[in-house]
């Protein structure tokens, strides 16, 4: 039997949960229209949580704003999670059903580095050394972050590292590499075959923290002869499930922020 204490708790969430980046400032009526209360009773709930710092009030228009508290803890909560931690029961289980190499990639400087790796137990595979730093123009990983980072630092760093070749299969005509980054933010994956080692192959998934920025791109390598196209369509089903389960571990839910929510179809 639910408490008055319990009632007025889900009542607090309901309207913070009314808080979005598309909708960051609220007013009582439409707050009351979302969580399906009275104005007056949704306006006490507001004044109180506004006294106790969980919102803020615009003077100008009276709309209400999450407060300095909730950022507070938002903030704490960031600097505690470690996407590696978050990552390794996931990835772990990914790998034993794979039974491919599985790599967890950050961005760092202009370059994704391995911070996690499972290598496959398999006679033939494909070693994704720790530590290592890759271009991002070259192989799935990389890819993945230039088609989900802000596209001025996308252009920052395609400028500072033009692409070159690796292999045979580089991609370094910007206009194929913007084409490519188009269908990768649209599918909400990467592939690559011989990018960055002529033998090896790939499928990647981004990872998004609790602000909705991506933190992480998740790989599934092996050797290009067990890259069959129903291989590549299956471990993609794999690695984006797995990558949406870390995202959600980091706090992501669902609404990336507004800044990096940006269409690649727009751009010229």
């Amino acid at each position: 039997m639910e408490t008055e204490k319990s009632k007025s708790l889900q009542r607090i969430v309901a309207i913070l949960d009314c808080f979005t980046y598309e909708r960051p400032e609220i007013g009582v009526r439409e707050i009351a229209r979302l969580i399906g209360f009275s104005s007056s009773t949704t306006g006490r709930l507001l004044q109180a949580m506004k006294e106790v710092g969980l919102l803020q009030q615009n003077p100008l228009n009276q709309s209400y704003s999450l407060g300095g508290k909730v950022l507070a803890w938002a903030g704490v909560y960031s600097s505690t999670l470690d996407v590696r931690n978050a990552a390794l029961s996931a990835i772990q289980e990914l790998h034993r059903v794979t039974r491919e190499t599985i790599s967890l990639y950050v961005l760092e400087g202009n370059e994704r580095v391995c911070v996690e790796r499972l290598e496959s137990n398999q006679n033939v595979r494909i070693v994704a050394r720790l530590g290592r730093r890759v271009p991002l123009y070259a192989g799935s990983a990389g890819k993945v972050f230039l088609a989900y980072i802000s596209p001025a630092k996308r252009d920052a760093i395609l400028k500072a590292e033009p692409p070159t070749p690796i292999t045979a299969s580089t991609i370094v005509d910007i206009k194929a590499l913007m084409d490519e980054l188009k269908l990768i933010h649209r599918k909400g994956y990467a592939v690559s075959f011989g990018e960055w080692v002529a033998e090896a192959s790939g499928v990647a998934a981004p990872i998004f923290d609790v602000r909705g920025e991506i933190v992480a791109a998740l790989t599934i390598s092996g050797p290009g002869q067990r890259f069959t196209e129903d291989v590549v369509q299956h471990y993609v089903t794999d690695v984006t499930r797995v990558a949406a389960q870390i995202s959600r571990e980091m706090g992501f839910t669902g609404k990336r922020a507004v800044t990096f929510a940006y269409d690649l179809e727009n751009e010229a």
